[in-house]
């Protein structure tokens, strides 16, 4: 066993883990953070996205000893990082331009939305369709995901996306 500190969602926790364990199952099966999703244990998919340290990181693809130290943002901690929001900004978008059909990738998806507006603050549809290429949606096509990052941007939404 290692002993792990780190905070998650702003709250400072201490455990033993397996060195072996991935920090998606410490985060879900530890932590109760269910809203960070398994989808393909092999990073593929990107369900599984998390900020470590204020960056997006598959989870699945990280130990939990790795984080040792670290900060991770969950989906669920998403909101609290802007303060009196029910919802974060990107969660709010995603809400109001149906970003989301059966919502398997949606916590991965607004994760790293997220990771790519604090990079490129107004980015284009093209650079938003390369920001989010790691994360796979197999139900809505991108379309509204990609007006969704445009809203959260601030950006007017044209209905030339195509």
């Amino acid at each position: 066993m290692a002993k792990i500190k780190l905070t998650v969602d702003g709250a400072s926790v201490s455990d033993d883990v397996e060195p072996r364990t991935l920090l998606v199952h410490y985060l879900r099966e530890q932590l109760g953070k269910t809203g960070t999703v398994i989808g393909c244990d092999t990073s593929n998919c990107g369900a599984c996205t998390v900020h470590l340290n204020g960056r997006s990181v598959k989870s699945c693809n990280v130990l939990a000893v790795q984080a040792d130290g670290a900060e991770v943002t969950t989906i669920e901690g998403l909101a609290d990082t802007h303060e009196g929001a029910d919802l974060h900004p990107m969660q709010e978008a995603f809400h109001q331009c149906h970003g989301l059909q059966c919502g398997f990738c949606t916590p991965g998806m607004i994760m790293q939305s997220v990771d790519l507006l604090n990079e490129n603050p107004t980015p284009t549809e093209d650079e938003i369709r390369v920001g989010i290429e790691g994360n796979l949606c197999r139900c809505t096509g991108y379309q509204n995901i990609i007006k969704a990052v445009k809203q959260a941007s601030g950006q007017s939404i044209e209905e030339g996306t195509r």
